[in-house]
Formats: structure tokens, C-alpha cells, sequence
């Protein structure tokens, strides 16, 4: 019948063939059926590949299918309601528009939050304080502020800044983000970003790292904010003498 044994089993003189149509023809095929038919509804849920020249096809079948099938309809009409106007077949172009829609709304929201952080630049430039021999800027942000938008900000108050080492915090919903920005001058006497970092991330509960002159870490615990910033200028400042 065209059905081949490749995996070296050791059969009897009769062997049981599963087929499927014309598609499929197989020894044995471990399945409980004595014919495709009683498998009813077929659902394929996905189909993948585990070899070369090998895929993996997963699927229900029977009452199982039909449950499954029962449930995305089910999920569908509650789709319909919240998607106020669309017919099932609309659903797909409707929940296109709504996350093209999305995706304008948050670039907005994060070109507002950037002008929002850097609208901050100057109140930060006249908050330089003197430790050591450098002018320090550590302050945590009112405003929810990215990675990038707060690593501009720092290169930015660094720049203006003579002598200046910038760390700047934003607590976010799930984490605090920190950086560090250090002048040249400072990283001669030791003062390097990717340490500072890492002595404010540890005590916000995350990590990070990075290069002399600027860095990047953060952590989890928002409450621990002012001790980080405290311990980083109180280094600063044993080193900047």
C-alpha cells in the first residue's frame, strides 16, 4: 500500500495501516479509531517543524474539536459587543484600525512625555550642587520618563554643566529606571558611570551597567529612590576630593 517502516519496529506478519484518503498512509499510528471517519470534527491548533523534513501537526478531534470550536464562537459574539457595529467577518479590518489608532495615540503620548522631561532641563541645571571637585545633578523626575528620554536629559545637563556628573531617576508602574552621566574630568580621578549605576541599582533591587561616561540600570523598589541617590553622590564624593 506504500506505507514504509523507518524507525526499525518489528511487526507480525499482519500489520494494521492507518490511512487518511490519499494523503496519508501509516503503519500502526497509535490511533484508537478503526477509521478516520469516527474522528469526526478535525481542528488543527498548530503545525510546526521538529526535524528536517519533519513537521509536527497538532489538532483536536471529536467533542474535544467541537468544544473548542463552541469556545471561539462564543469568544467571537463577545467580540462583536465590544467592538460596537462589527459583524464577525468585519472583526479582523475593525481590530486593525483600533491598534493602528493605538499605536498613533502612544507615539503622541511619548513625544509629550519627552518635551515633559526635557521642559525639566533647566530647574535640574540650576539644581547642581558642589561635591568635590565637580558640580553634581542627582534628582529623581516627577514625570514617568523612558531610558532614552532620561539618557538625552543627561547628556544634555552634562553638556551645559562644566565639571558635571548627571544621575538621574523615573519611577515607572512596574520599575525605576536610573542613569549616569560623567564628565571627563570626573572618570580621571575614578569616578565611572557603570559603577555608580551599579551601587544605585542594587539598592533599588535590579542591576546595571555600562561605560565610564554613562550607564544605565534600574530596579523595582521606588521606595528606595532618595537612599540611591544618597549613596551615589556620598561615592562621588569619596572619590572626587
Amino acid at each position: 500500500m506504500g506505507a514504509m517502516a523507518l524507525f526499525g519496529e518489528k511487526y507480525g506478519d499482519q500489520v494494521r495501516v492507518v490511512s487518511v484518503g490519499d494523503w496519508a498512509h501509516e503503519l500502526c499510528g497509535g490511533t484508537h479509531v478503526s477509521a478516520s471517519g469516527q474522528l469526526g470534527v478535525v481542528k488543527l491548533l498548530s503545525e510546526s517543524s521538529i526535524g528536517a523534513g519533519v513537521r509536527r501537526v497538532e489538532a483536536l478531534v471529536g467533542f474535544d474539536a467541537y468544544n473548542y470550536l463552541a469556545r471561539e464562537h462564543v469568544l467571537l459574539g463577545s467580540l462583536t459587543e465590544i467592538i460596537k457595529g462589527a459583524r464577525v467577518e468585519e472583526l479582523p479590518e475593525r481590530v486593525s484600525d483600533l491598534l493602528g489608532k493605538m499605536k498613533a495615540i502612544e507615539k503622541e503620548l511619548a513625544q509629550f512625555r519627552a518635551q515633559a522631561v526635557m521642559s525639566s532641563a533647566n530647574t535640574l541645571k540650576d539644581s547642581a550642587k558642589s561635591v568635590g571637585s565637580f558640580n553634581v545633578i542627582a534628582a529623581a523626575l516627577d514625570v514617568e520618563a523612558s531610558a532614552e528620554d532620561l539618557r538625552t536629559l543627561a547628556l544634555d545637563l552634562r553638556n551645559r554643566v562644566a565639571d558635571a556628573i548627571v544621575v538621574l531617576t523615573s519611577a515607572g508602574t512596574e520599575k525605576v529606571t536610573l542613569v549616569v552621566s560623567v564628565c571627563e574630568n570626573a572618570q580621571k580621578v575614578g569616578v565611572k558611570a557603570g559603577d555608580l549605576v551599579k551601587i544605585g541599582s542594587t539598592i533599588l533591587g535590579g542591576g546595571g551597567g555600562g561605560k565610564p561616561d554613562f550607564a544605565q540600570g534600574g530596579g523595582t523598589n521606588a521606595s528606595k529612590i532618595p537612599s540611591a541617590l544618597e549613596e551615589i553622590v556620598k561615592n562621588i564624593a569619596s572619590l572626587g576630593k
